[in-house]
């Protein structure tokens, strides 16, 4: 089994992976920047222990993470579990994911972790909408290379700024309106955050098909992972396919590539 760690700014995700790829258990905790490599250590051991994994059965770990501090505490935490080195996703591992970026090493983890998945598991060109703290939506072209995206605030960060920055809007749960042309404030404000992220998506959606199209592309696909993209990608015009373990599938085909050295020690 190999453990998959993807830490964003509010979630970490861990998940459990059998040595052929399927997906056996997704379990989530706080990202906290001032925890400990021990702290974390107890955490994990403790929330897969009550998930039923057997932490003797882990063969391999691989880490993503879009918060830097953080990466080498949850490695040591790794380590102190597991015995095991985990792979951390960065500047030298083998992607077979050409960069076409003005500064390839700025990549984000997750970002290359999610296009790879893409790359394996859908057609291409390929759209990838994933939505976290931040809403990306990136592009692996024909040829199979990471060309580049958007980065849009997240759908949490637009409704925090908007209730914090208000006196009278409260802090709400977003979820969809019960109408489109709403009528009290609490749907007013969900009518707001759903179909202005899904618009926003809309619109970068437009621009990047359009792209594709002068490039000589007629056909694509889009797929959209992360918390909040059921919710608001079917509002979206376009058509997206939903695909909530895309990052995990990505981590798991990167072990693959890399599994080299990066066993179980002995005790």
């Amino acid at each position: 089994m190999i453990l998959a760690i993807d830490t964003g700014n509010t979630h970490t995700v861990i998940g459990c992976i059998s040595s052929e790829g399927e997906i056996l258990q997704i379990m989530r905790i706080e990202t906290n920047p001032h925890k400990t490599e021990h702290e974390y250590a107890a955490g994990m051991k403790l929330i897969l222990e009550m998930g039923g994994i057997d932490l003797k059965n882990v063969e391999g770990a691989v880490i993503s993470s879009v918060v830097p501090p953080l990466t080498h505490v949850l490695r040591r935490a790794v380590k102190y579990i597991t015995g095991i080195d985990a792979l951390v996703v960065g500047a030298g591992i083998r992607t077979g994911l050409p960069i076409m970026l003005d500064d390839p090493g700025t990549i984000a983890a997750d970002l290359v972790a999610t296009a790879v998945a893409a790359k394996e598991h859908y057609p291409l060109p390929c759209i990838i909408i994933d939505m976290g703290t931040a809403t990306t939506v990136t592009v692996v072209d024909q040829k199979g290379r990471y060309i580049g995206g958007a980065i849009i605030p997240g759908v949490s960060l637009s409704m925090d700024a908007l209730t914090q920055g208000t006196s009278l809007l409260p802090k709400i749960e977003i979820t969809p309106p019960n109408k489109v042309i709403a009528t009290n404030t609490i749907e007013c404000m969900k009518a707001g955050i759903i179909f202005g992220a899904a618009g926003a998506i809309d619109g970068v959606l437009d621009r990047f098909t359009e792209s594709l199209q002068a490039t000589g592309d007629d056909e694509w696909s889009i797929v959209a992972t992360g918390g909040l993209a059921g919710t608001i990608c079917s509002h979206c015009r376009h058509n997206i396919i939903m695909d909530p373990d895309l990052l995990l599938k990505g981590l798991y085909i990167l072990w693959e590539k890399n599994r080299g050295g990066k066993r179980r020690e002995k005790r």
